[in-house]
Parts: structure tokens; sequence; C-alpha cells
């Protein structure tokens, strides 16, 4: 059977820990070439600037080639099924990376295609982005022995981040306002990987002594029919990223951010984020991923 990368406890632990020891061998030394001049087909329904850039150019530096296929490109849910898009597409590439809405239409995509399947992103799940989140804070903290903050809204990035930081035994804390909590099978689920996070609703509380600060969109693309509610939510309960909530911690952010709702410019300028080595380690990360999935 095809390994495909749906969620990030696809992987084990130590198969995690492997990919991040070879992202980092790969962003010192370059990556071999892995696709040998295969072809990565790159499936989105929604737009993104990092996933994009990241993975096109993590083709080419992998020896191959990708090919973007955008929502008016193929017929992936309206004019074929899922199933026949999996089957025909598989038939021409290597492997394929799909940022889609639905995730259940994304489990079908990776049912029905005989390459690896790789989540570039869905609405319940960015573990692709949990790969380079732990990369970085290896790299600033020296290890995963560190206390995170998670301060924000318990989206899809949360969610991949939480079961991450279980296979990891990593120390993770979750602070949300009370209506937009981690949900109890994504809590379970990560007691089951070996560590639940500690969750809270007080930002303060979760931001004291971490090492690391997390933080993202209030209001993710999809949800914009929520957004006045959502943006009440936080604000009240003095969710942003200010430099008064904040110590000395890291500052991470998965990007795009809206400056001035979850993280002031101050802050997200300030020498204390690292946003940009987190967004670079997107490429690294994925090379690593994609070349342990090949390799499968």
């Amino acid at each position: 059977m095809t390994a495909n990368f749906l969620t990030i406890d696809d992987l084990t632990a130590a198969e995690l820990e492997a990919v991040l020891d070879r992202a980092e061998r790969y962003k010192r030394e370059g990556p071999p070439p892995a696709l040998g001049g295969g072809t990565l087909a790159m499936i989105f329904e929604k737009p993104s600037t990092r996933t994009r850039v990241s993975f096109e150019t993590g083709a080419t530096r992998l020896g191959g080639h990708a090919v973007f296929l955008g929502p008016d490109d193929i017929h992936l849910g309206h004019g074929e099924p899922i199933r026949d898009t999996a089957r025909a597409v598989s038939r021409y590439v290597d492997a394929i990376m799909a940022r889609l809405f639905d995730h259940a239409d994304l489990e079908e995509l990776g049912r029905y295609a005989t390459v690896p399947v790789v989540n570039g992103l869905t609405d319940d799940a960015h573990p692709c982005q949990t790969l380079a989140d732990l990369l970085t804070i290896r790299e600033r903290v020296g290890g995963l022995d560190a206390d995170v903050a998670w301060v924000g809204d318990a989206n899809n990035v949360c969610r991949s981040l939480v079961l991450g930081a279980a296979l990891l035994d990593l120390e993770l804390t979750v602070a949300t306002p009370p209506a937009f909590t981690v949900e109890e099978a994504v809590l379970d689920r990560a007691a089951d990987l070996g560590r639940a996070p500690e969750t809270t609703t007080d930002p303060a509380a979760a931001v004291e002594g971490a090492d690391v600060v997390y933080t993202d969109v209030w209001v993710s693309m999809g949800e914009e029919a929520d957004r006045e509610r959502k943006l009440a939510a936080f604000e009240s309960a003095g969710f942003r990223l200010t430099e008064a909530l904040l110590e000395d911690q890291y500052v991470m952010h998965c990007l795009p951010a809206h400056r001035g709702e979850e993280i002031t410019d101050a802050v997200i300028e300030s020498d204390r984020a690292v946003v940009w080595a987190q967004a670079e380690n997107r490429l690294h990360a994925q090379n690593a991923l994609l070349a342990h999935l090949l390799e499968g």
C-alpha cells in the first residue's frame, strides 16, 4: 500500500524524528535528487504563497519538477469523481500534494491514488506546517525539551501541532477562548499518542514561562461569515500577541499574518519573531518528507 501523509501521525515518532533529522541535513547540505526527474502534482482548491512556492521549488531541488493544478485546471470533485482524478493523475506523476477544503476529499484522493499523497492543508489539518514548526523549535531551542504556548484559535494548524507535540513528547499549552477550544477527539488522540496538551482560556497564563509562543489568524479561510463573532471573542479576552503580553520568548506564526489582529506589527517585526525561518523550513521539511515517502 502506498504511504501517504494526510495527518502528522501518519508518521510514527521515530519516523517523524528521522524526517526532522533529514530536513536539518538537507538545509545544511542540500537535498539529493530524490525525485530523479520525476513529477510532483500540486492540486490547489485553496490559494497559498508558502505552500505553492516551497513545494514547487522543492521539487526542482529534488531533481524533478512540479505541475500546478488549480481549481480551474482539473475536474476534481466537479465533472469527475475524486477517485477517478486520483487514478488518472497517479499514472502521470510520482507524488501528489493537495491543498483542499474538505479533509474527506483528501482521504478519498489518498485511498485511490497509487503514488504518495501529501496534505498541503485541509480544514482539519496542516501537517506540513507542523513539520516546519518542529524543525524551527529544534533549531532555536536546541532540541524539543521546550515549553511551547499556542495562543489563539484551535484551528487546523493548532490541531496538527497538538498531535505532533504528542508524538515527540513536547510540552504544549493551548490557550483559546471558551467557544474555540480544541475538540475532545483531538485531545483524546493526542493522549493516545503519548501526551495531551494543557488547555486554558487565559493567554497570559499560557505565555508565562514559555520558550516559544505561537499564534495564527483568528479567522481562517472559509470562516468569513463568522468573522465578527470570532474577532470579538479573541479581542475581548486579550489573545493578541503584544509586547506587553510577551516576555522574551521566540514568536512563531505560520503566515499570512493579520497584523493588528492576532499579532501586532511591532512583535512580528521584532528580533524575537522567527516566522521567516519558520517559513523557510517548510521547504526543507517538505523535501525531507517527500524523500522519505518516495523511498518507502
